[in-house]
């Protein structure tokens, strides 16, 4: 089958036209900016790629078109589609219907952490022999890639609650059937598609009313959210975790780099890793006990823990120039910033950090979270807020309740002269953005480097 794929060059598309390929199918793609790193694993797969949404693209006819949540009604392609009756879907449809038939679906969902636990527990399961498929929005370090087949019936996906496409509003991850569900946390976000917390509810619980009797929910205790979530209806097996709950763990450094899993409030096992920060701990403990209900044993997963390198773009560190340590990370979220800062404040202890925070987010475009910005940053000694073009509203108005020295600026070069003044000290400087931040990082190194 011909399929082609409007909007191949985001993460999830991409990794999808890559399954798809595997699968046998021939698999061509467009995007308006046909970039890398993407662009480089769809041409290193034998997938033809082209420039723009020129209705020409689509001929002669595919069999199948993909149709990416980021297009719409007017553009050029998609008219093309419906003026001629090509047959189309969505990237979750076609998951659910070409790639996830007759699988084991372990799906992790959550406002914050996706990616990473996702990464986590698709890690717990190969360690352990299990050859696991996974589409992942984010490139784990210890595979490489976002996506893969894999060899046995079970399948790790990401499963995000934005919307699925312009002809379908329910959100992505009612499309994926799983059979194992961690629900990270749960909190007001997507503000551009949802009215309110309570809109992002219904759509969990749809999420809920999909899985089997047999199946199980995996979250931590206390996410009040969560709960009023699972009040609306639950057919399914629940498993709750906590610190120093009898199911959980107790952190034995407090920076979260060691922690003990407790079953029935006796240590089972012990995890010593690079990540850092309580947020961290919840991730694995959930991954820990998902991968528990397909087999792996709570032992062999904290083994599998140990050795969990991290995803790109989750606090990775990109290098250290004169003792400055430059960090990437994807926080665009007041408390995705906050965790980020206090797990890396309960590490360096006294030593000073520097945020970069870029707001680009459409929720944050929106200016739905800017009251709770100031307040997220309290873990750092120092803020710059990056003004980016197309924000509607001023980061001055941050600055008036910030618990720390901060400024704002329009100015990628303000930026990196003011990083590049501080080479020979002690400095964790944490850039944080959902996007690529014009290539700050690596520029920040270079001019620490001169």
């Amino acid at each position: 089958m011909h399929i082609h794929i409007l909007g191949i060059c985001g993460t999830f598309m991409g990794s999808l036209a890559q399954l798809a390929k595997a699968q046998g199918h021939q698999v061509t793609g467009s995007d308006q900016n046909v970039y890398p790193p993407m662009s480089d694993q769809l041409e290193a797969a034998g997938i033809a790629l082209t420039q723009g949404y020129d209705p020409s693209q689509l001929e002669p006819a595919p069999d199948l078109v993909v149709i990416g949540n980021a297009l719409s009604r007017g553009n050029p392609a998609v008219e093309a589609v419906l003026d001629r009756g090509l047959p189309y879907t969505s990237g979750a449809q076609l998951l659910q219907e070409v790639v996830l038939p007759g699988r084991w679906v372990l799906a992790v969902a959550g406002t914050h952490g996706k990616t990473t636990t996702s990464s986590m527990l698709a890690w717990i399961l190969e360690y352990a022999g299990l050859k696991p498929g996974y589409l992942i929005g984010g490139v784990p370090g210890n595979f490489g890639v976002s996506a893969r087949l894999g060899e046995t019936p079970f399948f790790v996906v990401e499963a995000d609650e934005y919307d699925t496409a312009f002809f379908d509003k329910r959100s992505k991850f009612v499309h994926y059937r799983p059979r194992t569900v961690i629900l990270n946390n749960l909190e007001f976000d997507h503000a551009d598609i949802f009215a309110d917390l309570a809109a992002i509810q219904t759509q969990f619980h749809h999420l809920i009313r999909t899985v089997p009797s047999t199946g199980r929910l995996i979250l931590p205790h206390g996410e009040a959210a969560l709960e009023e979530t699972l009040e609306k209806g639950c057919w399914s097996n629940v498993e709750r975790f906590g610190k120093e709950e009898a199911l959980g763990y107790r952190l034995d450094q407090a920076d979260g780099s060691s922690f003990t899993v407790l079953e029935s409030g006796e240590p089972v096992a012990q995890v010593r890793w690079e990540q850092t920060g309580r947020h961290s701990v919840n991730n694995g403990m959930a991954a820990l006990l998902a991968a528990r209900h397909v087999g792996v044993t709570l032992a062999d997963g904290a083994a599998a823990l140990s050795e969990f390198v991290g995803v790109k773009r989750r606090m990775e560190l990109r290098g250290e120039v004169g003792g400055v340590r430059v960090y990437d990370d994807f926080a665009h979220h007041p408390t995705a910033i906050a965790t980020t800062l206090d797990g890396l404040r309960r590490k360096v202890g006294n030593g000073k950090i520097l945020a970069i925070i870029e707001p680009r987010s459409n929720t944050m475009r929106l200016g739905s979270h800017k009251a709770a910005l100031a307040g997220s940053t309290g873990c750092a000694d120092e803020v710059i807020w990056y003004q980016p073009p197309g924000l509607n509203w001023s980061l001055d108005s941050v600055l008036s309740e910030a618990p720390v020295p901060a400024t704002v600026t329009e100015s990628l070069d303000d930026i990196i002269a003011k990083v590049a003044s501080h080479k020979g000290e002690p400095l964790s400087v944490v850039v944080m953005s959902n996007g690529g931040f014009g290539g700050i990082h690596q520029k920040l190194l270079d001019a620490l480097a001169e």
